[in-house]
């Protein structure tokens, strides 16, 4: 990634507000882009938006997704560069919970997001952010690439496997070779994504700072599954190159893309968690009580997940800057400072700063 090429440029940012989306904000406001965010109200109390001070990171305007009028209205008059979306319900288990609110938002909030984008010549460059997930999972043991067939077991992998199919086909009808557009489209598939300021539920280590602050014991229901995990920069970065590719070479780089760790960081949770607790201590900070018993009757979980990242690395010069060990130091540091009240603001931009000089 050239930091000089994001110098000027307008940006525009759905979902700005949840904790990819927050540090994606910092980082291109950090390299002098111009952002733009359309989001609702962070999606989350507390959350990385508010607590690093990033309002003036951002233009905001809040809004829904599935709002297409407003969505196109505000769109056309940010006239941006490049567009990433990252608007989405996140969340495996809330999916099931609320499935129709899942299709409803990753599903047809990405038509509403390429269909505004096809009506704002201004856009060179879009990233439509996915998910691991969106494979349909067979539980083997190499990994998917990024020509694996689409699926999902539960609303949420459904949801992201349809969002992806959903974006081929206006890439093939409006954004093809035999069209007038200069916009080229891509999604980005990446794993389980930790780092700081992340307090969604139903996610490990937001759930342990959360046992861990009320002082009670966590239960780990899925112990021995197997997760790609990465640091939330690592895919960023991959997301920021991507899209750089895309703005300067157009439809050669306009597909599916994977951005996972090495696969010597793929661990179960039992195993993460113990190593995030072990950076806990580290940084002087208590630990929460850790129950490895599963549930009797859990929703279903995939128990073995791992992305084949040789396309990225081969193609756009990208793969992962932190090993899990170092990524964990990372987010026990931001998540002790968080307990201790100090500044976030100014801890977030120096680990940008270290993942940039880092290797």
């Amino acid at each position: 990634m050239i930091q000089e090429f994001w110098q000027g440029k307008k940006v525009f940012i759905t979902g700005h507000t949840g904790f990819m989306g927050s540090w994606l904000t910092l980082w291109l406001n950090r390299l002098g882009a111009e952002v733009h965010g359309y989001s609702l109200p962070a999606p989350t109390q507390p959350s990385m938006f508010h607590l690093a001070r990033l309002q003036n990171c951002a233009t905001t305007t809040t809004g829904d997704i599935g709002d297409l009028q407003y969505l196109r209205d505000i769109l056309a008059a940010a006239k941006p560069d490049i567009v990433f979306h990252l608007a989405a319900q996140a969340i495996a288990l809330d999916s099931y919970a609320a499935p129709i609110e899942t299709f409803a938002t990753n599903v047809m909030g990405t038509a509403h997001l390429l269909e505004a984008v096809r009506h704002t010549p201004s856009v060179r460059s879009v990233v439509i952010v996915s998910s691991d997930k969106c494979y349909e999972n067979r539980e083997w043991v190499w990994g998917y690439r990024e020509e694996e067939k689409m699926g999902g077991h539960d609303p949420y992998s459904g949801s992201k496997g349809a969002a992806e199919i959903v974006t081929a086909s206006y890439r093939s009808s409006f954004f093809g070779p035999n069209s007038s557009s200069q916009t080229a489209i891509a999604t980005a598939r990446a794993g389980n994504v930790i780092g700081g300021g992340d307090f969604a539920t139903d996610r490990l280590i937001p759930d342990l700072i959360r046992a861990l602050e009320k002082n009670q014991p966590i239960m780990i229901h899925n112990p021995h599954a197997i997760r790609p995990w990465q640091f939330v920069l690592d895919p960023l970065a991959g997301y920021m190159q991507l899209a750089q590719r895309l703005y300067e070479s157009g439809r050669k780089y306009a597909e599916g893309w994977n951005f996972g760790p090495a696969d010597s960081d793929l661990q179960t949770v039992s195993q993460l968690c113990a190593a995030f607790n072990h950076s806990l201590q580290k940084n002087e900070c208590q630990t929460a009580e850790i129950i490895l018993a599963a549930p009797a009757e859990a929703p279903h979980e995939t128990s073995f997940l791992r992305l084949d990242i040789s396309k990225s690395r081969q193609h756009l010069d990208w793969m992962p800057k932190l090993e899990l060990h170092t990524a964990l130091e990372l987010t026990a540091q931001w998540y002790s400072a968080y307990l201790n009240n100090e500044d976030l603001r100014e801890l977030s931009e120096q680990q940008i700063d270290f993942f940039q000089g880092f290797g």
